[in-house]
């Protein structure tokens, strides 16, 4: 019989030997109780310190599943309608334009920009990077705020959304599936429509009664000694990265910018007790978090036909759909990995990844530091043992 842990193990030694990473670790709960974990290499590789249960990390993309939540817990309140405009709580997304070969265009007085349309990233923002208008006009809000880090005078979450409002959107707002910054102006809805720093509300309604003890949108100082280093393991040995992605503070302190698409620090075992809440159906230890139809409508695809034709173009996400900030699995005879109909989850930047899988009462998780991974061929090495 084939010995899961000791061939996860392996594969894992094999990784870190190889400098595919420099430190993981990997859970597995089979109806919500634990069935195995295994670990591997460095958290700090200077100093020696292992890559441990405790070790916290930043989740990057991994934190839009928790925003996701926070969404649902308004939905479900009945607070917010996801067919609101976003215009409605941040004024700037009023009267906005979007980019039509190259030129300036008000967006359609007919359609604007909703709050489904930022959970399921149809909402024509995107990521900084360096070829069209919206993409140049984004980096340059996130230099700024970077740049202010030293300063007394940070740029906060509100403010970034108020900022991102008045540049150009990609496409008129539904008509296609694009990966951006969807989920920190989401962010900025939940602060607005429930009166709350985003991380306060979190942590009222999501992390204490979860028990994510670790789990914030900083690394408190007494908290430093278990936080990870990121490296880059594109050389022939890793090297410490050092950077502020996307406005994440690469020293954890304290960020006024509580970014919901890539701010949350966290542990294995607090994202474990997020996503126990999930395949429970949004109950933890007998207190409901979420109702079961919330979660159902959570983890539900929701791109049309026209939405899902740009999502074929990621092409290491065969079979799968989004919707609420996650893939979602449609078509597991199109995938290249072993996945259940319905499974759910992401990834993050720096490698950590999370899916549970309702047909087999399945949930993995990962927790890595390595710049640029997403899911990489070690994740999928290592889902594929689990799933096979």
């Amino acid at each position: 019989m084939r010995d899961k842990k000791q061939l996860l193990q392996d594969c894992m030694n094999r990784m870190i030997e190889e400098n595919e990473l420099a430190g993981v670790n990997f859970l597995v709960l089979k109806d919500g109780k634990e069935e195995l974990y295994a670990e591997a290499g460095f958290a700090n590789r200077e100093e020696k310190k292992p890559f441990k249960r405790d070790t916290i990390v930043r989740l990057y993309s991994q934190s839009k599943p928790i925003t996701a939540a926070a969404a649902m817990l308004l939905f479900q309140d009945g607070i917010i309608d996801l067919y609101e405009p976003v215009g409605k709580y941040i004024d700037s997304f009023n009267n906005q334009e979007i980019v039509e070969a190259g030129v300036r265009r008000p967006v359609r007085a007919d359609r604007p920009m909703f709050i489904k349309d930022l959970l399921d990233m149809t909402s024509g923002l995107v990521y900084p990077f360096t070829d069209t208008i919206s993409e140049i006009e984004t980096g340059n809000i996130y230099n700024e705020m970077i740049d202010r880090f030293s300063t007394d005078n940070m740029m906060s979450t509100m403010e970034f959304a108020e900022r991102l409002g008045k540049v150009p959107l990609a496409f008129q707002p539904g008509e296609h599936f694009r990966y951006g910054t969807s989920a920190d102006i989401l962010g900025a809805v939940i602060e607005k429509a429930s009166g709350m720093k985003l991380g306060e509300f979190m942590e009222e309604r999501l992390f204490k009664p979860l028990n994510m003890k670790d789990t914030a949108f900083y690394v408190p100082d007494e908290k430093q000694d278990r936080y990870a280093m990121a490296y880059n393991c594109y050389g022939s040995e890793p090297v410490p990265y050092s950077g502020n992605n996307l406005g994440i503070r690469d020293d954890g302190k304290k960020n006024a910018f509580e970014s919901g698409g890539a701010g949350l620090f966290s542990t294995i075992d607090d994202y474990a007790n997020f996503a126990r809440m999930l395949m429970n159906d949004g109950t933890f230890e007998g207190e409901e978090i979420l109702t079961k139809r919330c979660v159902r409508f959570m983890t539900s695809p929701q791109l049309t036909d026209a939405q899902q034709n740009d999502l074929y173009g990621w092409s290491t996400l065969g079979g799968f759909s989004y919707g609420n900030l996650m893939r979602i699995m449609k078509n597991p005879d199109r995938a290249g990995i072993m996945a259940g109909m319905g499974e759910y989850g992401w990834d993050g930047w720096l490698g950590p990844y999370f899916a549970n899988d309702p047909e087999s009462k399945t949930t993995i998780l990962m927790l890595t530091q390595r710049v640029d991974y997403g899911t990489g061929p070690a994740t999928r090495k290592f889902r594929n043992i689990i799933f096979s």
